[in-house]
């Protein structure tokens, strides 16, 4: 099994930058894909970005030039750098995590944190 916690999460202006946190422990020689999800409040979660283990790299067209995901394997780290943050972008945020290769239809990810929460007003 796989655990995610991340942190970072808080209340921010519009045009303001965060920087989400999230690391893993347990199995995570088993870690084929990891990224991001979000959900706001009546919508349905979706995915931000994800990364393979090749080091492959997917967003988001909504995020696309102003979100940025990066990965320390040495500190089974994952990060995700967010600049000119939108009112939309608010909403809690997720860091996942699965057993397969990633894929444009990763919607269930196997291993999910608890969230953290991101407002922008």
């Amino acid at each position: 099994d796989v655990q995610l916690v991340e942190s970072g999460g808080e209340s921010v202006q519009a045009g303001g930058s965060l920087r989400l946190s999230c690391v893993a422990s347990g199995a995570t020689q088993d870690i084929g894909c990891m990224g991001w999800f979000r959900q706001a409040p009546g919508k349905e979660r979706e995915e931000v970005a994800q990364t393979s283990s090749a080091g492959t790299t997917t967003y988001a067209d909504s995020v696309k030039g102003r979100f940025t995901l990066s990965k320390d394997d040495a500190k089974n780290s994952l990060y995700l750098q967010m600049n000119n943050l939108k009112p939309d972008d608010t909403a809690v945020y997720y860091c996942a995590a699965d057993p397969i290769s990633c894929s444009a239809s990763w919607h269930s990810p196997v291993w999910l944190g608890q969230g953290t929460q991101v407002t922008v007003s």
